[in-house]
């Protein structure tokens, strides 16, 4: 039996089926849906496994983008947009593409 952690996790594949029906979005977005479909998760692991999920080709960075404003850190906040990578296996999970078409 191999030491660390194993390479699949549940958390990782539910962001899978949320960017299946999304095409892509930024990390905080796909934090609250996630958290609306799913179980509940810490913003602190979604952005561990988006960046997990980035190393191993399962999740692409599709764009980032600086949006002005008035935050408590400064004027801008900078917003990385994921998609689904070559790696990502979707099943295609009705109840998320039922939920995300509910949003819409």
């Amino acid at each position: 039996m191999p030491k660390g952690r194993p390479p699949q996790s549940n958390i990782r594949q539910n962001i899978v089926e949320i960017l299946l029906y999304l095409q892509q979005g930024y990390g905080y977005q796909i934090c609250k849906l996630y958290n609306q479909i799913f179980p509940k998760a810490t913003r602190r692991v979604i952005y561990y496994h988006l960046k997990k999920g980035c190393d191993l080709n399962e999740f692409k960075v599709h764009k980032v983008e600086s949006e002005p404003g008035d935050y408590s850190w400064g004027p801008t906040a900078q917003k990385i947009y994921y998609s689904l990578g070559k790696k990502a296996q979707p099943q295609g999970l009705s109840h998320v593409k039922a939920h995300l078409d509910k949003l819409k």
